[in-house]
């Protein structure tokens, strides 16, 4: 690989580690992402669940949660196995790259490592979305075990640790589950690697950006900020 190779690759590393810092850490501009403000939902739901004995709404969420949870884990599997299937097919796909103007052919080993670096995004998101399926289903138990209406009026303090065990529960898996789905989307920037370094880049910058629109400036964030 070229050089311009290694510095698109550090370029990628960068933009996913500042994107992930400013929207799970207090950052300089003291501006709440969409991520940070939906934890405060979810802390709002959880003892919102204590004054009501019927929580068949709350067991619906939460299976809704594991089951999109358990949709990108399977998504992941299919990805990984392509991968794989794609390195089978190196002698096809070199043929046709090898004819494309656009793109920048750096030879079979560059492409297989590209290929083997996709399929190590593809099984690290698998990581982050099994691990936090089985949180979820933690956090189902920790919710299971939560007080019911009469014991919560009798012990509040009590009542109140039993739901912060569930919220924190509750975020851990969030944020594993926000891990592997912000690998999918950087996995598409990276898809560009395999035409040029520079489209990888461009590509990169592109997501990144789109993202952090989503979670500071879009209509999503601000229709749950209004009283928060």
């Amino acid at each position: 690989m070229m050089t311009m190779d290694y510095v698109a690759l550090i370029v990628f590393v960068v933009l996913w580690s500042f994107y992930t810092y400013v929207t799970t850490a207090k950052t300089p501009f003291s501006r709440t992402s969409l991520n940070q403000a939906m934890g405060e939902r979810r802390r709002q739901w959880i003892y919102n669940s204590l004054t009501r004995d019927l929580k068949m709404i709350d067991t619906q969420i939460m299976a809704g949660l594991q089951n999109g949870t358990a949709f990108f884990a399977s998504t992941s599997i299919f990805a990984i196995g392509g991968c794989f299937a794609l390195l089978g097919a190196t002698d096809r796909v070199e043929s046709v790259f090898r004819d494309m103007p656009f793109v920048q052919y750096a030879g079979r080993t560059a492409f297989e490592m590209k290929v083997i670096g996709l399929t190590c995004l593809f099984g690290y998101a698998f990581f982050k979305f099994g691990w936090s399926y089985r949180l979820f289903n933690y956090c189902t138990i920790l919710f299971g075990a939560m007080p019911m209406l009469h014991e919560t009026n009798a012990n509040r303090k009590a009542a109140e640790h039993a739901a912060e065990n569930v919220i924190r529960m509750n975020v851990i898996a969030a944020k594993n589950f926000n891990d592997g789905l912000r690998t999918i989307f950087l996995s598409i920037g990276y898809l560009g690697w395999f035409i040029s370094p520079y489209v990888f880049i461009a590509t990169t910058v592109i997501i990144t950006v789109a993202l952090l629109r989503r979670q500071f400036f879009s209509e999503a964030r601000r229709a749950i900020m209004d009283d928060l």
